[in-house]
């Protein structure tokens, strides 16, 4: 497999300069880029090596335990050691107190090294964080070391066989028992469901305390510890692993809660908040998925075509394919793809952060899961074509990148889902206050948006008043997407002489602008 280059300059340049993160009271720059290039130089000589292997080996169920591939117990208690899992924790519980932004740049880095392995680990920070807004002083004492500390991993189980998308049929049934709850009920596609890295696993599952026809009210959110107080193992069984497209090193699992000790977490009828704050935070982890792939995808693509000669120039010598247009093009596109993508990204989080505009936030979350997971999988498959039948070999990473890209727009709420909650919900947001947030941060990215922006604005209107608005939902998020993909890029033009390649963004900025004027798709 080619080696894996962590987009670490990007990366900077786009929280320094686009999202200017020093605008967070507690920014430090100097800290935020020791951290963020130390976890860069750890991925690119521990993580990325495994990708492959884990690839090729997969996961396993062995007596009814997950078994991860060769390396991969050994690798996580190395990143625990040096205090990864516990990054975003407090401090008081063993962790290093970092913010969200941070956690943003260590993550992408992540995905794009090693995206199954991410995904295990990614859930302990989102539950940590949960237990923080929702859980009690006990809860936090009891649980935040663990994970912090790596010696303990979560997952988030909300999908249930029939109940996908569709929370008000969740039938897992919760009882009061004692001091606690007791679960009994199935549920599916659970990442990480169990793995031979950690000494445990705490459980965040969505189950139902009120009466079976209480739709999403009577729905509660559980800890439920693989392991409890006495050594036992609590009654949770993995009961199937699934068979993907990708990330084979992801165990999938099927799980059964077959009268499991649980302790509610927050207040009783209340699990769907608690959910949402924790998959809040895992949508915007999903596009920076995106853009680690779409990242990914650029720099294989540069590499190869930068080293394959085919052709001649015009004074008669060798050409490499990179300095043919159609080739150029793609490059490029996948290139735009991501830094677009993260800065999208990146200037949610530091408004989220912040505290100070939660409508722009609310409405740029759905949008940057969108957005950023479709130019992931459309960026490796652009990755594929520059390299011609190398790309579709597994050997060069390019088919790997594609495979595990994919999923990106069916997790945490499939695309179309947060399309028509684009042209619905958020439209309607406080009285339309998340679309007046999100013109404005439109309107502010230079006086070349107007057209576009009036455009935008008419569309809106249109589908507010539309009956039958969910049926242009998908236009609608098409639309929106490509006018903050411009508003972003005119935004990083703006700064582009701060970033070490400024030629690079110059030329980019120049090739989204062209597209547009030619009312070209994203793909440039």
């Amino acid at each position: 497999m080619t080696d894996f280059h962590a987009p670490t300059d990007d990366i900077l340049f786009s929280l320094r300069h686009v999202a200017r993160a020093d605008r967070l009271p507690d920014w430090d720059d100097e800290l935020a880029a020791a951290i963020i290039g130390a976890f860069a130089e750890f991925a690119e000589g521990r993580i990325a090596p495994l990708d492959a292997v884990g690839d090729a080996q997969g996961c396993r169920l062995d007596g009814g335990r997950v078994r991860m591939p060769d390396g991969f117990a050994d690798l996580f208690h190395e990143l625990a050691a040096q205090g990864w899992q516990g990054l975003t924790a407090p401090e008081e519980h063993g962790g290093q107190g970092q913010g969200a932004i941070v956690l943003a740049g260590v993550s992408e880095i992540f995905s794009g090294a090693n995206h199954a392995l991410q995904m295990v680990c990614s859930l302990a920070p989102a539950a940590i964080s949960t237990l923080r807004h929702f859980g009690t002083a006990p809860q936090q004492a009891a649980y935040i070391p663990l994970l912090a500390e790596g010696r303990w991993l979560a997952t988030m189980a909300l999908t249930e066989p029939g109940a996908g998308s569709d929370l008000s049929a969740i039938r897992t049934r919760a009882t009061a028992h004692g001091n606690g709850w007791r679960i009994n009920g199935e549920k599916i596609f659970i990442s990480g469901g169990d793995q031979d890295m950690s000494q445990g696993i705490l459980h965040l599952v969505l189950a139902r305390s009120g009466p079976p026809d209480s739709g999403v009210r009577g729905l509660s959110l559980y800890a439920c510890p693989s392991d409890l107080e006495d050594g036992t193992r609590n009654a949770i069984k993995v009961t199937r692993i699934e068979e993907k497209l990708g990330l084979h090193a992801s165990p999938t699992c099927q799980m059964a809660f077959d009268d499991a000790v649980g302790y509610l977490v927050g207040e009783e009828g209340a699990g769907l908040k608690a959910m949402f704050a924790m998959m809040n935070h895992a949508r915007l982890d999903v596009g920076l998925q995106g853009v680690a792939h779409a990242a990914r995808a650029a720099d294989l693509a540069a590499r190869y075509a930068a080293d394959r000669v085919q052709g001649r120039d015009a004074a008669g010598q060798p050409a490499t394919i990179d300095s043919h247009a159609d080739v150029a093009r793609m490059i490029d596109t996948c290139d735009a793809l991501a830094i677009g993508g993260r800065a999208l990204c990146h200037i949610t989080l530091v408004a989220q952060e912040r505290g100070d505009a939660p409508d722009f936030v609310e409405f740029m979350t759905p949008v940057c899961k969108y957005f950023c997971t479709e130019a992931g999988t459309r960026a490796a498959d652009l990755a594929i074509q520059v390299m011609g039948g190398y790309g579709y070999l597994r050997e060069y990473g390019a088919e790997q990148n594609w495979r595990d890209a994919r999923i990106c727009a069916i997790y945490e709420g499939t695309n179309g889902i947060h399309a028509r909650t684009t042209a619905t919900r958020s439209l309607a947001l406080n009285g339309g206050a998340g679309a007046r947030a999100f013109a404005a941060f439109i309107r502010d990215s230079g006086p070349q948006m107007a057209d576009t922006l009036a455009e935008w604005q008419a569309a809106a209107q249109q589908i507010a008043r539309d009956p039958e608005a969910v049926q242009g939902a998908h236009a609608f998020m098409e639309q929106t997407c490509t006018l903050a993909y411009r508003a972003v890029w005119a935004r990083i033009a703006a700064v582009a002489d701060a970033a070490p390649d400024a030629a690079r963004l110059h030329r980019l900025a120049a090739r989204v602008n062209r597209a547009h004027d030619r009312q070209v798709p994203l793909e440039a």
